[in-house]
């Protein structure tokens, strides 16, 4: 049984993952974040904003394997390289922010990655049925 208290918990953990998502995606586009943590932070918000999964979620287990361990992963990676005084204005705005941003350019990667990853199946096979005539 879950207790209201570690559901209550819960709520809070997945709300401060979005604002922390969002203070990314601002932390990306700064010109005062280092360039290791923009790279970092723009790629864990264009991860986290788009509309795909790297591996979808209905494939048993893995399909929410990125959302509950990469996802924070990246993210505590990423809060950890912006300096503090700016992941707080960060965070500032993105508690005032309306709405949810998206990921037009995670978007496009992760079809890119899911095309190439199609593309090379499909040259495997057709290699392997070739051989077997």
């Amino acid at each position: 049984m879950t207790s209201p208290g570690r559901l209550q918990r819960a709520k809070q953990w997945a709300r401060q993952i979005k604002r922390d998502v969002v203070a990314l995606w601002f932390a990306a586009r700064d010109p005062r974040t280092p360039i290791s943590a923009k790279f970092v932070a723009g790629a864990v918000a264009a991860y986290a904003l788009s509309p795909v999964d790297l591996i979808p979620d209905f494939i048993p287990i893995l399909g929410y394997l990125d959302d509950l361990i990469l996802v924070p992963l990246g993210i505590l990676l990423a809060v950890r390289l912006v300096p503090p005084a700016l992941m707080d204005e960060f965070r500032q705005r993105a508690t005032a922010q309306e709405g949810r941003p998206s990921s037009r350019g995670g978007f496009v990667a992760i079809l890119s990655i899911w095309f190439v990853v199609a593309a090379v199946a499909a040259w495997v096979a057709w290699g392997y049925l070739s051989a077997k005539q």
